[in-house]
């Protein structure tokens, strides 16, 4: 039974070892054992005490004055124990490494942290009062962004369900009327319990020492920072007037970062600005370049086909003097001025000249035609007209008269005078 109970007491101070060392950062764990064993393991007391040398105050610990042969005593002991010391702290932070493997905390894994955060607010809201400060619905990180993002002050509320104090915080001072009003109007508040993995999580990085537990956190540096911390009961009153303090005393750095994110939003939406105008310039100079690109192909295109043009009527002008050279030597020699079956006829062009030949009756309106044709003043289209009565001479094949009527069957006299009509535009 003895030894049981004096190895639980090992425990409990090698517990009371590693916490004085993290709050006080001390690399020396024999110097940390020493402070507490002149506080008589009273882990608050000591690092009051350590807080008061490193602040210049003077120790509430002062050590009983030893004469020179206890003294050299004591380091003589402190020496011959020290490998036995060195062995067992080591030996002791192997197991308690090892025991975190076999039997972790179940607080260890966050598996639904906003399901911890309303798990809580329900909690709190049946046991205490509806009646409180609006509790932040979201896990701690979003906490955190929302209040660095709104540049806001967020309080952080640890909830010991087991400690003593935790029932009278919560129904006389968290849900007072003056401190819902206070927090809801000054701050964002995230609350919850340290018996949910999330809770558990945040109280580990913050590291509270008692309960009930505030944590007052700010943008500063422009980091989320701890500007505050509110350890033990305490009243409405206190409450409002130390995070009043507390907000005041900080209240330069958030202007301050208020005033450089305003910079950088206006360096911003200055740089945004200028790119906008930038791309609205680039884009009305390549609209520029486009419609002068297109207007250098158009230029182009009507360039060529103006060339195009004058060599497709070069070709056709070509074309048609040779077809008017072939009909002109085709035409069937002129009759003689004797000739009883000649024609004579009188043909007026459209540029008022006349032109006069002889044909044979039994000669097809066609050789009226091709003879015609092959005369440079004539137009590329024509018909040949009588003036009375006015008929058009069929001199053509065409789907009425295949074969066009010789001269005779077309009723013409010996004497003729034949109208030539430009049919060019037509």
């Amino acid at each position: 039974m003895a030894a049981s109970e004096e190895q639980e007491l090992s425990q409990t101070q090698t517990e009371k070892l590693l916490q004085f060392q993290d709050l006080t950062g001390l690399e020396s764990m024999d110097q940390c054992r020493r402070t507490l064993e002149q506080h008589n393991w009273n882990i608050e007391a000591a690092v009051q005490d350590r807080l008061n040398e490193q602040e210049g105050v003077p120790s509430v610990f002062n050590p009983p004055s030893t004469r020179p042969l206890q003294g050299l005593l004591g380091w003589s002991y402190y020496l011959i124990m020290l490998p036995f010391r060195i062995t067992y702290y080591t030996l002791l932070d192997i197991f308690r490494f090892a025991l975190r493997f076999i039997r972790p905390d179940p607080r260890g894994r966050v598996t639904d942290p906003v399901g911890d955060v309303m798990s809580f607010i329900h909690t709190f809201e049946e046991r205490y009062s509806r009646s409180h400060p609006v509790f932040y619905q979201g896990t701690y990180s979003q906490a955190l962004n929302d209040a660095k993002r709104e540049l806001r002050f967020l309080l952080v509320y640890l909830h010991g369900d087991d400690h003593q104090d935790t029932d009278e915080f919560c129904r006389n001072t968290l849900c007072a009327e003056e401190v819902v009003n206070f927090i809801n109007a000054r701050m964002l508040l995230w609350a919850c319990s340290t018996n949910k993995p999330e809770g558990y999580r945040v109280s580990q990085a913050l590291r509270e020492n008692t309960y009930p537990f505030l944590a007052m956190i700010m943008l500063k540096d422009r980091k989320m920072t701890v500007v505050g911390r509110l350890e033990g009961v305490i009243q409405s009153e206190d409450l409002i007037n130390q995070l009043t303090f507390i907000m005041d005393a900080n209240q330069t750095y958030l202007m301050s970062e208020r005033m450089e994110r305003e910079e950088r939003n206006q360096t911003q939406v200055l740089r945004q600005q200028q790119d906008e105008a930038y791309m609205a310039s680039l884009r009305a100079d390549q609209e520029k370049e486009r419609k002068k690109r297109e207007e250098q192909e158009q230029k182009m295109h009507e360039e060529e086909m103006a060339r195009q043009n004058v060599l497709a009527e070069e070709r056709r002008r070509r074309t048609l003097e040779v077809e008017k050279e072939r009909k002109s030597e085709c035409l069937p020699q002129e009759p003689a001025l004797d000739d009883p079956d000649s024609v004579k006829i009188v043909f007026r062009l459209p540029n008022d000249s006349r032109v006069e030949r002889r044909f044979l009756f039994t000669q097809s309106l066609t050789v009226i035609h091709d003879f015609l044709f092959s005369l440079k003043e004539t137009p590329e289209k024509f018909q040949i007209v009588t003036n009375f009565p006015r008929r058009v001479l069929p001199c053509l094949p065409s789907g009425e008269h295949p074969n066009p009527p010789t001269l005779q069957e077309a009723g013409l006299s010996r004497t003729e005078v034949l109208f030539v009509q430009d049919l060019t535009d037509d």
